[in-house]
């Protein structure tokens, strides 16, 4: 991001990242124009005859009822065909008066109805703002540097042969970054389970645990053995008495965000290198 003419004079100390509870005014008013220019303003406001409700009458529909929760006939909709002013007015008071994290909630919500494109445009304008989230997928990563993004990312597009193990990434990403309710246990899981998924496609046997196949992996075609031996720890983690992959017991330890970030990341990376290695 280039730096500002008085930050380049030294005037002033260039910020790096802003505290993930803040929304400052920059940031909250960048994230609404890329909110109106890519959900409101892509979508016609005008239906054929006799088609029922517009683009933009139905996703201010699909807004009510399911991300506001609100009974559905109160959204002021005229015609059929058309939305209310006052349900936009609505829309935008409730967003610049919302929680910081009921603000990701919307852009997330809005990252699932328009896809990728609205995640394009907007991780850009996150990153200029020095928010401390990036999408990662269609979901909201807090993120300490690029590369870790960057890894996570190439294991989600790793390709359709490798399904199963995108559906356990995916489903990592979802239990970390759920913002009312974090489920670090489960994200581990996940995030453990997309390798010994992998493992298994690239083995061929779908019944083989990681650490067999570990072993198999590496008669076939070596492993470094401190790549290895790292990786047989961490699934060793994972498998333990009492641990992330075996019922809760009263004295275990219940995981934290950290665990779960680097689990996830590790993780993705490791798909990554086993992918390319067995190519």
């Amino acid at each position: 991001m280039k730096l500002k003419f008085s930050e380049r004079l030294g005037l002033f100390k260039p910020k790096t990242t802003i505290p993930k509870e803040q929304i400052p005014e920059d940031l909250r008013n960048t994230l609404w124009s890329v909110i109106c220019d890519e959900t409101f303003g892509k979508l016609s406001n005008n239906a054929p005859y006799g088609s029922g409700l517009s683009d933009l009458a139905e996703f201010f529909r699909v807004l009510w009822r399911d991300f506001f929760k609100k009974p559905i006939d109160n959204l002021n909709i005229v015609d059929r065909r058309i939305y209310s002013e006052d349900s936009y007015s609505f829309i935008r008071k409730w967003f610049f008066d919302a929680k910081w994290y009921e603000v990701y909630e919307y852009l997330e919500f809005c990252a699932d109805v328009f896809g990728e494109d609205f995640v394009r445009v907007c991780n850009p304008y996150l990153e200029r703002e020095l928010s401390g989230f990036r999408f990662v997928g269609l979901s909201l990563l807090e993120i300490d540097s690029t590369e870790e993004v960057n890894e996570i990312e190439k294991a989600l597009n790793s390709g359709i042969k490798y399904r199963p193990v995108i559906i356990h990434i995916e489903s990592s990403l979802k239990l970390l970054t759920d913002k009312r309710k974090p489920d670090y246990r489960n994200s581990i899981k996940e995030s453990i389970s997309a390798v010994e998924s992998l493992c298994n496609i690239i083995i061929g046997n779908e019944n083989t645990t990681l650490g067999q196949a570990l072993k198999i992996l590496d008669k076939q075609k070596p492993i470094p053995k401190s790549l290895k031996s790292g990786f047989s720890a961490i699934y060793g983690y994972t498998s333990e008495n009492g641990g992330i992959r075996h019922g809760l017991l009263d004295d275990d330890i219940t995981p934290e965000l950290e665990e779960a970030r680097f689990m996830l990341i590790a993780c993705s990376a490791f798909v990554n290198y086993l992918i390319i290695r067995n190519k």
